[in-house]
């Protein structure tokens, strides 16, 4: 059974003493594919290199994640910039973005615009966007009414939304949902609202080190850990891991324009 883990941070610190050892784990879990969201400036460089030392297996994005925006956000882009003018062929995906208005609302402006502006960077460089929505998603919404025309295409990460916010989604064809440790939580909506989404529309992620699913809840999260969501999404859909496994492989590796 061969998994994509669509959604891994594992060039952050919480890796550095047993890195190898996560990626040995992840192997013998049949995951094929890591990939990598950036979360701003300063994991650029360890993104970068995680993903030198393990080519053709991790693969990096480049993005300015929202709770990173502040009012030096320009500084930040001119960063991200700057790496996607030097190298855009070395991005699978401009990400992690979008909005995040749970810890604080002070910089909503700034994040919308800092939202729009790499909106337009993936339309220029023919990239997806994978896109982070945390008690924000009308404004995130709106915010992509207005590319609802154009070629955009994506994932949204770590749905844990409505029944009618994934419809929304949905909506816009070249965007996936993605799944991660969240649907095997006890008190979690998505087992309720996942059969009204086809399988064709969603990837399995693991946003390690954060939100391992069940039975590791509450541990740092890694690849391996991706089997236990696959299990239990296998299990709301009523079909066997194999296929589920198939699809959501399939899905994660067109999106960042890739085949098995």
């Amino acid at each position: 059974m061969k998994l994509v883990d669509s959604h891994s941070h594992l060039f952050l610190e919480e890796f550095a003493a047993d890195l190898p050892l996560v990626i040995e784990r992840a192997q013998q879990a049949g995951v094929t594919h890591i990939f990598m969201p950036n979360i701003d400036s300063t994991t650029i460089v360890p993104m970068l290199k995680v993903c030198e030392e393990y080519k053709g297996y991790c693969f990096p994005m480049i993005g300015l994640h929202p709770t990173s925006v502040n009012a030096k956000f320009h500084n930040e882009l001119a960063i991200i910039e700057k790496q996607l003018n030097d190298t855009p062929n070395r991005f699978v995906a401009i990400g992690e973005i979008g909005l995040d208005l749970y810890w604080d609302k002070t910089f909503l402006k700034e994040q919308l615009e800092v939202f729009d502006r790499q909106i337009q960077w993936a339309l220029a460089y023919k990239l997806p966007v994978v896109i982070h929505c945390r008690e924000a998603f009308e404004h995130i919404y709106n915010a992509l009414l207005p590319y609802k025309g154009t070629d955009l295409k994506g994932i949204f990460h770590s749905f844990t939304g409505t029944k009618e916010e994934a419809e929304q989604i949905l909506a816009y064809p070249g965007f996936l949902i993605g799944i991660n440790g969240v649907v095997t939580f006890k008190k979690s909506n998505l087992p309720s609202i996942l059969p009204d989404i086809p399988l064709n529309r969603i990837v399995v992620e693991t946003d390690a080190p954060y939100l391992a699913p069940v039975p590791n809840r509450g541990k740092r999260n890694e690849s391996a850990f991706i089997k236990d969501t696959l299990i239990k999404v296998a299990e709301v859909y009523g079909k066997t891991p194999e296929i589920v496994a198939q699809a959501t492989s399939e899905n994660a590796l067109k999106v960042f324009g890739m085949s098995l």
